[in-house]
């Protein structure tokens, strides 16, 4: 069998790295997995992340940066490809890329991450981080007395337009549909909001602007008009990476790796961190809690000691 490490770490955003600089402390060998060509994950679409302790007003690109730097500055091994398959053979897992190359290990961390599903329209992915959002807690300060709206009918996106309502001067609430498919509560504070606006049976059809957003065309019953807008916050769901591991790990109705704080999951020896996993607030600060947390619980299970 080729080399087996201590522990393979699927991913490279907030939760990977943070995992992969506490391994290396822990003296482990450890190898990380990053689909794309630059850590960070979510982080990097972000233009600027103001609450994350310690380092305001930094932008994404710059934050994911640092976090790489620390993994490289302990020396951490990265790959530079995608998991395709992933078994196990008396305790050792098997990893499969998408190079079908084979790597081994006895523990692995799933940091995976989501992906916020997507409109699909005009504008949308060149204005991502210029007025274009899909987090509310993460960005809605930024938007201090401007207009914004907020697409979508689920608890998502009217839990987005009443964080939003304090913080600007007008709301949108956007949902192609004629009534909202959040809970009855959630309805109710919606409604009784002044400045919130619910637009019904209404689509974006594209998103304008140059170096931000600008405006939105909307379709309501096939009346096409552009609305003045400063930003908008799309909120239809999202989606976790978790397909290849459906058969390995157990996961919720949503498709969430099911795994508590210490990230353990339903296979020895395989945890969960980050957006991948069931929790109730996917930021950057749980996930790097969450790297921290999967790996004191790897170094137990390599120890052969008690979760």
């Amino acid at each position: 069998m080729d080399k087996i490490y201590d522990l393979i770490i699927i991913g490279s955003g907030a939760a990977g790295l943070s995992a992969a600089v506490y391994a290396k402390r822990a003296m482990l060998n450890t190898l990380v997995f990053e689909r794309s060509f630059s850590s960070g994950g979510q982080i990097i679409n972000t233009y600027e992340v103001d609450n994350y302790l310690g380092l305001p007003e930094i932008s994404g690109y710059e934050l994911a940066l640092k976090f790489r730097e620390h993994a490289d500055k302990l020396g951490v091994e990265f790959e530079n490809s995608e998991i395709i398959a992933i078994s196990e053979n008396e305790g050792i897992k098997c990893l499969e890329d998408s190079r079908n190359r084979k790597f081994y290990g006895k523990a692995v961390i799933i940091a995976s991450g989501a992906g916020h599903r997507q409109l699909g329209v005009n504008g949308e992915e060149r204005l991502k981080g210029m007025g274009v959002s899909y987090c509310a807690v993460c960005d809605g300060a930024f938007f201090k007395n401007k207009t914004v709206a907020v697409v979508g009918g689920g608890d998502a996106a009217l839990e987005d337009a009443i964080f939003l309502a304090p913080i600007c001067k007008k709301v949108y609430l956007i949902h192609r549909r004629d009534e909202l498919r959040g809970i009855k509560i959630l309805q109710k504070q919606v409604m009784e909001i002044e400045n919130i606006e619910i637009l019904w049976s209404t689509v974006v059809e594209e998103i304008n602007g140059e170096d931000k957003v600008s405006s939105l065309r909307v379709n309501t019953k096939g009346n096409v008009y552009d609305l003045e807008m400063d930003g908008i916050f799309i909120a239809i769901g999202i989606k976790p990476f978790s397909d290849v591991f459906k058969d390995f790990v157990e996961r919720d109705e949503n498709g969430y790796i099911i795994a508590d704080e210490n990230g353990i999951t339903s296979r020895s020896g395989v945890f969960a961190a980050g957006d991948v996993r069931t929790k109730s607030l996917r930021q950057i600060i749980t996930a790097a809690a969450d790297g921290a947390n999967c790996v004191y619980s790897a170094e137990k299970y390599l120890k052969g000691l008690p979760s």
